[in-house]
């Protein structure tokens, strides 16, 4: 028995779910995972895995095998590692799912300055608005912009999100603009309402600190679509500066209450558990905490 092949065959089930998947993402057989798992189940004289037709998940006993398999392959990466990446450049594949808004506006031109570092590399990215779970998806690095609950991922900081206040000229003149936050009750707003506040605004002055739970004719989960509908006069929006960067430039937007600060989001990177990261993971979040926090040191934020 091939027992690192037994352990990845393993660990892919359990991360995914599937045999099936397992073999799409380790490039084998649907028969090959089944034969490797149960070599490893043979040889341990346990049964690891309850199985349904569509589905695998891990017993009392493959939830612990599972817990220190991905210790010894994270080991036997790192060792692999030590030896290789002196000499080389990283290779392979790495899978990167990202917000749509912040996929299309921000990270193309970082990912073509990797890809130039990092040739030998192959990058997959998935953008989606929902929360993927990275582990069962098979994603190496999730990037969010969120206010992120307890999770056993590990988070990195990448960089503040700052977010803006705003409206049209349209709405503005039609319906006054707000000089405190209370005066948003009589608003109309549209709102991302996925967040762990929801559709509460928490804006702070020197007054001190306002929850705001403004009337909204608008919840969406794509800051884009607020942005748009915003610059159409349709109410006033509380979203990241660089989504509605453009629109203010260019007078489509005006940022109020400006004496009225919210707290920004963070750009995280998300990443399994394991105790060594690989270079190609560590090599790409160190890219985006150099990169996006450049950006913000040259905007002055």
């Amino acid at each position: 028995m091939d027992k690192v092949a037994s352990l990845q065959a393993f660990v892919k089930v359990v991360e995914t779910g599937s045999f099936s998947e397992a073999g799409r993402q380790l490039r084998l057989s649907r028969s090959a995972i089944s034969k490797y798992v149960g070599d490893l189940e043979g040889s341990l004289g346990v049964q690891l895995l309850n199985r349904t037709t569509r589905h695998a998940s891990p017993n009392e006993n493959g939830q612990l095998y599972f817990e220190r398999a991905l210790v010894i392959l994270s080991e036997i990466d790192a060792a692999d590692q030590a030896v290789t990446h002196l000499q080389s450049a990283p290779r392979g594949l790495l899978r990167i799912n990202a917000p749509m808004s912040f996929g299309t506006l921000r990270l193309g031109p970082a990912l073509a300055d990797f890809m130039q570092m990092y040739p030998d590399l192959q990058l997959q990215l998935v953008l989606s608005d929902d929360l993927v779970d990275p582990v069962q998806d098979g994603f190496d690095v999730t990037l969010r912009i969120a206010d992120l609950e307890s999770s056993s991922l590990i988070a990195r900081k990448i960089t503040p999100m700052p977010r803006v206040i705003c409206a049209s000229p349209d709405y503005l003149e039609k319906h006054g603009a707000p000089s405190h936050p209370r005066d948003l009750r009589d608003h109309v707003s549209l709102t991302y309402g996925f967040l762990l506040t929801g559709n509460q605004w928490k804006l702070t002055g020197a007054d001190g600190e306002h929850w705001i739970q403004p009337a909204w004719s608008l919840c969406v989960n794509n800051a884009e679509v607020l942005r748009d509908v915003a610059v159409s006069g349709r109410g006033i929006a509380l979203i990241p500066e660089f989504i509605a960067a453009d629109a203010l430039r260019k007078g489509g937007l005006k940022a109020i209450l400006k004496d009225f600060w919210a707290p920004p989001l963070t750009l995280y990177a998300i990443y399994p558990p394991t105790r060594h990261l690989s270079v190609k993971v560590r090599l790409f979040i160190d890219f985006l905490v150099q990169r996006f926090g450049r950006e913000v040191d040259a905007q002055g934020n």
